[in-house]
């Protein structure tokens, strides 16, 4: 259910910050007709951090219902109190989502053991599948192999997203998990390689923006196909750069807004992208084939 190109959708807003939901519309609809696999909503890059309860799951709401069935609909959810994170997955699964993506704590900094007993607490409260996140750049919190192998006991607990940014990491993961679990890259940049060796595909930033090249590539790497995958992935190297040359999703909503996808418009303490980073985005998105206003 969880494999393929997934993108992890950014939030539209409008010049004020207020969110624009008329544009998150169009965008399913975008996703939909590109060929994405699913949709990650309010994950890092739709910019959970800055919208407020109600935000959260309207957006979540309303990606669902755009969606209608036609494709998986994600949740972020998680936090750094366990509590909220149930609070946010329960709201998640009334608002119709087919399962929660929940990052490792973030600042408190918890044991390995804190980690298992928080990710089991919400897997008891919260009868939806579960994907773990770890996102140790992020969040200072490293969730270790070991420990998703005793998650991955937990029959609602169904995936990873992995975005340690190590490929090796990622090679020691199916080493020790196999089938046992849906292992996701959350790196565009080693995606490709992920899928070959054996992973179910990513959650990309990357697909925001070029949906059926990011599909397309993710596409051959499952089928084996590794000649063309790899080829088709060269043309991506340099958005998968560009849309981290400031911290996501800074580039990614500048550049969808270039593309008329969207406005300009994100939260402090994010700020619009600089402008000496301006023509890389843009000839970044050129070299993966696609069209801007």
């Amino acid at each position: 259910m969880f494999s393929g190109s997934i993108v992890a959708i950014v939030t539209p807003m409008q010049a004020d910050g207020a969110v624009d939901f008329d544009a998150l519309d169009a965008l399913v609809d975008f996703h939909i007709n590109n060929g994405t696999d699913g949709i990650v909503a309010v994950g890092t890059t739709g910019e959970s951090a800055t919208l407020d309860v109600d935000e959260h799951i309207e957006v979540v709401r309303r990606v669902v219902k755009k969606a209608a069935k036609r494709l998986p609909v994600i949740a972020g959810t998680g936090g750094n109190a366990t509590s909220e994170a149930i609070h946010l997955s329960k709201l998640a699964k009334e608002a119709g989502a087919d399962a929660c993506l929940l990052v490792t704590p973030y600042y408190n900094k918890p044991t390995q053991e804190g980690l298992y007993l928080h990710y089991r607490a919400i897997a008891e409260a919260v009868d939806l599948p579960l994907i773990l996140y770890n996102v140790p750049g992020r969040t200072a919190c490293d969730m270790k192999p070991e420990t998703v192998v005793r998650l991955a006991d937990i029959k609602n607990i169904v995936g990873l997203k992995e975005a340690s940014g190590s490929l090796e990491r990622n090679r020691e993961l199916l080493k020790l998990l196999g089938t046992r679990m849906c292992l996701l890259s959350g790196d565009d940049d080693i995606a490709v390689e992920s899928t070959l060796a054996g992973f179910q595909g990513v959650i990309s930033v990357s697909a925001n923006v070029a949906p059926r090249q990011v599909r397309d590539a993710i596409a051959a790497a499952r089928e084996g196909q590794s000649d063309q995958a790899r080829s088709l992935n060269e043309t991506l190297k340099p958005l998968h750069r560009a849309l981290f040359l400031e911290s996501n999703p800074i580039p990614v909503k500048w550049a969808l807004a270039r593309m008329g996808l969207i406005k300009d418009g994100t939260r402090l303490p994010l700020t619009p992208l600089a402008s000496p980073f301006h023509a890389q985005v843009l000839e970044a998105i050129q070299a993966a084939g696609i069209e801007f206003a």
